[in-house]
């Protein structure tokens, strides 16, 4: 068993997949910000086979060769790969083109190709908010939805576009790149922009603000922020159920910026349900006063009643969840 391995499963996946040959081996490949998943569709289960952090390709390219490896079978059908992945890709020809999130090195990768020059069989790449979004509309939270929009709400902020039943992927793949939208005309960098939705929603966003907050507020540090380095979402969150004023302050913010960036979605897109992903399962608490808040003052009335805000149900393994379903959903389309 490669090292690093964490095998899980979770939702049932139906069997019978339109377009799939039979004893397809189907695998998905979720790429982070921070980690990397492995996983394999078996018995009609997502199984999560291997997790390890994300580092320079070659050296992750490694890990996920010796992680599925050991799996490829002799004599059946070829192999068949979802890869999930931040944007921006050239999903197309499967090539990873400069995610802020990742590593210099994995920048301009033909990720697909190396695949199966590899393993032989297939290889699908989509943005990773897609991929989530089909996984929670197939499997999760977002089933039976006829519009939904599914939110990463981790590292960066993106969002994955169900419309009309269909996954909508736009001319080039990156629809639905709401980290990118200008929220201030300053503030926290996430995508590259200041004051982005991202800088000011993302776990990475929420912690480089505190972060900023704490350095040019006088006196010592919070004690929760005293022997930390990076601060985290996750420290800032615990810090503020503990009753630390600066911690809520920063979630209070948060959230309103988050109840921002719904209305935008909301307004846009009509959709009969919003999944989040991430982070915001964990501190929904935190949030979502002051999301419900800034969302009656900026949200249509009517497409605002309309629309249920639903934590996300597949958890830690939903990478896995949105990699195969990458696979998943080229084959249904073959």
């Amino acid at each position: 068993m490669p090292q690093n391995q964490t095998p899980s499963s979770s939702n049932p996946v139906p069997d019978a997949q339109p377009g799939l040959p039979a004893k397809a081996q189907i695998y998905g490949l979720d790429i982070g910000g921070t980690k990397c998943a492995v996983g394999t569709l078996r018995k009609g289960r997502v199984e999560e086979i291997a997790r390890f952090p994300t580092e320079e390709f070659e050296l992750s390219f490694r890990k996920i060769v010796a992680a599925i490896a050991p799996m490829i079978g002799v004599g059946t059908a070829k192999p068949i790969f979802g890869i999930s992945c931040g944007g921006p890709l050239d999903a197309k020809n499967g090539v990873i083109v400069s995610p802020p999130n990742l590593h210099p090195s994995w920048h301009g990768v033909a990720i697909a190709g190396r695949l199966t020059q590899h393993f032989g069989g297939r290889a699908f790449l989509m943005n990773d908010a897609n991929a989530c979004a089909l996984a929670e509309w197939k499997f999760g939270a977002g089933r039976g939805a006829c519009n939904m929009v599914f939110l990463t709400s981790g590292t960066g902020m993106g969002s994955g576009l169900i419309l009309t039943g269909q996954l909508y992927e736009g001319t080039t793949g990156d629809a639905g790149e709401i980290g990118h939208v200008r929220l201030r005309a300053d503030g926290p960098v996430g995508y590259g922009k200041a004051g982005s939705a991202e800088g000011f929603t993302s776990g990475g966003g929420i912690a480089r603000r505190a972060a900023a907050l704490i350095a040019r507020t006088p006196g010592p540090k919070p004690v929760w922020a005293e022997a930390v380095d990076p601060i985290t979402a996750k420290l800032i969150a615990e810090a503020a159920r503990g009753g630390d004023a600066l911690a809520l302050e920063i979630m209070r913010e948060a959230g309103e910026h988050f109840g921002e960036m719904l209305a935008i979605l909301i307004d846009l897109f009509n959709p009969q349900r919003i999944v989040l992903g991430g982070f915001f399962p964990l501190c929904r608490d935190l949030l979502e006063p002051a999301i419900q808040m800034v969302l009656e003052r900026e949200a249509l009335p009517g497409p605002r009643a309309a629309c249920a805000i639903v934590p996300s149900s597949l958890g830690e393994t939903i990478g896995s969840h949105g990699a195969i379903s990458v696979a998943l959903h080229h084959s249904e389309a073959k």
